[in-house]
């Protein structure tokens, strides 16, 4: 697998640390609110990455943070008049229903910030002993000048980055480029005790300790969107290769950025929606489908047009798999037609033509394709109109449950039809046989008024849900 590693600007062979186990750190949401659409891009794409790693063979280490102390949390928590761990506590509730909806798998660890505080003040105090960093009356700040190697994630040299800085007044750092490791208490804010009195850990500090603790000094796979590579990531590198004398991580992954209907989402605009707006009007596996559609590192235009396109397809395949199904129940045990055994062979080169796109950079966009190829290929070949072999239909929808699986596509489960239903199409065959037309074509319509279809074929009715 080829990776393109934010750090070189180019793609690279992935190899990992233990040939065996990939460690995978994901920045995760600051937990003051349901996360937006941005948010949902990057939990996606790497949850996709993890389970394609696992696909392939390799056991994957996943961390993926929750930041519950900064200043989002504390404003909105003082304005709520709760407390900033009960306001933590929810949306971290609120964020697992949204990601599981979406299909996003837990983490191997979902480390939160205020569980951790013993390993930031250690980090700290580790660079602040090897004089990376300085107290000031109880804030304590990394030197960004005694990193020589800062601005290499971002390509940004040290002199470039100062020139748009500025220091707030209520700061008193040494530099404008240095930036906070931990906090001094204001009034009315949470606070821990440390070694610089009492406090809170900055933003940065706690992706870094918690990384280290959790995989280790140096990782495989550091990932999130493209807005974190500077100043977070940028900082997280600087933090951790001077405590640690170590590279931090080999490769970087970064994501790009969302529009809206053409322009960048904002507040101000009006175009700022939640995952949990956007659900209620399309199902989450389509945001996840809309999602992986394009490759992770374009940019991407999020508009009610595409979402339709991208309902569109999903139904289609899902049509596809119920057809697959019923083919499957009906068919007979025999050696393959020509047809048959050309799409044998078709359903096998898509596999390799997924496996090709996926190894190329996660290329989900190249990967989803391969899907519907293997759903044109089976649609063309397979009929209702006779008795199909059972070992290429099972192939067929196999390959297709298989490799959206990977993706975290197409695995919902067809509704079995209630007593009631099931009865009603019993009546309606036994009216057909008996050639009464009228009560036939009345079941039919009380069922569609049920959202039941029926699709009359020689191999027997085939009944579906509509909307």
């Amino acid at each position: 697998m080829r990776i393109y590693n934010t750090m070189t600007r180019q793609k690279e062979e992935f190899v990992p640390i233990d040939k065996n186990e990939v460690k995978m750190y994901s920045c995760g949401p600051t937990v003051y609110d349901y996360f937006h659409i941005g948010n949902a891009r990057p939990f996606i794409i790497f949850d996709t990455m993890r389970r394609y790693l696992e696909y392939r063979g390799y056991q994957v280490k996943f961390v993926q943070n929750f930041t519950d102390i900064d200043d989002k949390m504390i404003n909105r928590a003082n304005k709520e008049g709760i407390t900033v761990q009960e306001l933590g506590e929810r949306f971290i509730a609120e964020y697992f229903k949204d990601a599981k909806a979406l299909g996003i798998r837990e983490a191997t660890v979902h480390p939160k910030a205020t569980e951790n505080i013993d390993a930031i003040i250690d980090l700290v105090k580790t660079l602040e002993e090897k004089g990376f960093a300085y107290n000031v009356d109880g804030d304590v700040y990394f030197s960004t000048k005694k990193f020589r190697e800062y601005g290499k994630l971002s390509k940004q040299p040290l002199e470039d980055l100062e020139a748009g800085a500025r220091i707030d007044v209520n700061e008193h750092k040494r530099d404008v480029m240095d930036f906070a490791l931990w906090k001094k208490q204001k009034e009315g804010e949470p606070a821990w005790e440390s070694p610089w009195g009492m406090g809170r850990p900055g933003w940065h500090i706690e992706c870094s300790a918690m990384a280290n603790k959790f995989l280790g000094e140096t990782i495989d796979i550091h990932s999130g969107g493209q807005d974190l590579i500077f100043p977070h990531h940028e900082n997280e590198i600087a933090q951790s290769e001077c405590a640690n004398g170590k590279p931090f991580a080999n490769y970087w992954m970064h994501n790009g950025y969302i529009n809206i209907n053409n322009q960048k989402m904002s507040k101000s605009l009006g175009n700022f929606f939640t995952v949990r707006d956007i659900a209620k009007k399309y199902d989450y596996e389509i945001i996840r489908f809309f999602m992986l559609s394009a490759h992770y590192r374009n940019p991407v235009n999020f508009s009610d047009v595409l979402m339709e396109q991208a309902k569109s397809a999903v139904e289609r395949v899902y049509t596809c798999i119920g057809n697959l199904k019923f083919l499957l129940e009906n068919g007979e045990d025999r050696p393959l037609h020509a047809v048959e055994q050309e799409l044998s062979r078709q359903v096998d080169a898509c596999r390799q033509k997924f496996i090709d796109a996926m190894d190329d950079d996660l290329n989900t966009a190249d990967a989803i394709a391969a899907i519907f190829d293997i759903v044109y290929a089976a649609n063309t070949a397979l009929s209702n109109e006779q008795k199909n072999a059972v070992s290429v239909v099972e192939k067929a929808l196999g390959a297709i449950l298989e490799l959206g699986g990977v993706l975290g596509l197409f695995q919902k489960q067809e509704q079995d039809i209630d007593a009631e239903v099931e009865a009603l199409i019993e009546e309606r065959n036994a009216a057909r046989k008996e050639k009464n037309w009228a009560r036939a074509d009345e079941i039919r319509d009380q069922l569609k008024a049920m959202h039941i279809e029926l699709k009359d074929t020689p191999m027997g009715v085939k009944w579906s849900y509509i909307k």
